[in-house]
């Protein structure tokens, strides 16, 4: 069987040719993002596989079917940029990566918290031009902190078990409240409530229609003066526009984003010998207290294996006709 894979990225190349050979599946790589003008490039494949930012509207869906399409398998936990309606509509096969390295992005929201608070970088480019001072590099301590966590599944409950490790008292919002969760000191509460008393506000929920740009002017109003937002999610659970606001006025002091709302044909690729066309991402890596990493907090070694090992499982559901745990369609 072939397999076309849209999106194709050098990171995860060696993973995925490692897991193709085991199951003895004919990789087409394809750098480019699927879209309207590039879904001709899976004629020959009856499946293909899709990171996030790939296009699998209705129309494009559509276009993939006439060619012959009929399973695509998601790279990626999320699944927002499928269009899931028309895929069931058309018999299509959809299954995602729920899970590869819950661990990896947990870390990774961690590391974004503490590099803004100790002034890492900064300190760093410092020493490298021979300056040892210390003035302007007072972080705070974290025990004690107030760490509210927006989405409470196994990510958010991962960073809520390493802030508690930290000594931080942790808030949590989620529409399913675990009692297991409650016994390690997890706190659920409303969303007013977790925006008014968190030092530190950390986003780990899926994106759903209800819930885009949660963080806005009138959510980020409630929030402390100085309040630390690291967004390792979803990009459009913030209003970046309002963001921005919040960081001019002082509202934010700190704030860490692994995502954006319009990363796509942003992230992943090499824009360096260009001039940014985005203006609000261009605005935003101008302040002091912003650390934008590019979509980077699922990538570890293990979770690139996870990622890989599921999709040919999903593969391997599709191809015996087997039910299939992960199938969104």
């Amino acid at each position: 069987m072939k397999l076309t894979v849209f999106s194709a990225h050098k990171f995860e190349q060696a993973a995925l040719e490692a897991t193709a050979k085991i199951h003895k599946v004919e990789l087409n790589l394809l750098p480019v993002l699927l879209n309207k003008g590039t879904l001709a490039l899976a004629n020959g494949s009856e499946v293909i596989s899709l990171f996030v930012n790939d296009d699998a509207s209705a129309e494009v869906l559509e276009g993939l079917y006439e060619i012959g399409v009929r399973a695509i398998l998601l790279r990626s936990a999320g699944y927002n940029h499928v269009d899931l309606k028309k895929a069931k509509e058309l018999g299509l096969f959809v299954a995602n990566v729920p899970e590869y390295s819950p661990y990896a992005v947990a870390e990774h929201a961690v590391a974004l918290m503490m590099t803004l608070n100790r002034k890492i970088i900064k300190a760093h480019n410092r020493v490298n031009e021979g300056n040892f001072a210390l003035d302007g590099l007072t972080g705070f301590d974290f025990h004690g902190k107030t760490v509210g966590i927006i989405g409470m599944g196994k990510i958010g409950k991962k960073v809520a078990n390493i802030m508690i490790g930290m000594g931080c008292e942790v808030l949590a919002v989620d529409p399913v409240i675990n009692p297991l969760y409650e016994q390690i000191g997890i706190r659920y509460v409303t969303l007013i409530e977790l925006l008014k008393y968190s030092d530190i506000i950390s986003l780990h929920a899926p994106l759903t229609l209800d819930n885009k740009h949660i963080i806005n002017e009138q959510s980020l109003s409630l929030m402390k003066d100085g309040v630390m937002l690291i967004n390792t999610s979803r990009g459009a659970l913030v209003d970046t526009k309002a963001v921005i606001k919040g960081l001019k006025s002082k509202k934010i002091a700190y704030l860490g984003l692994d995502v954006y709302e319009e990363e796509k044909g942003l992230f992943f690729e090499d824009h360096s010998d260009e001039i940014l066309q985005d203006d609000d991402i261009a605005r935003l890596i101008t302040f002091p207290n912003v650390i934008i990493t590019s979509h980077q907090a699922f990538l570890t070694h293990t979770a690139l294996k996870n990622i890989a090992d599921t999709t040919f499982d999903n593969l391997e559901c599709y191809r015996k006709g087997e039910g299939c745990k992960n199938k969104l369609a």
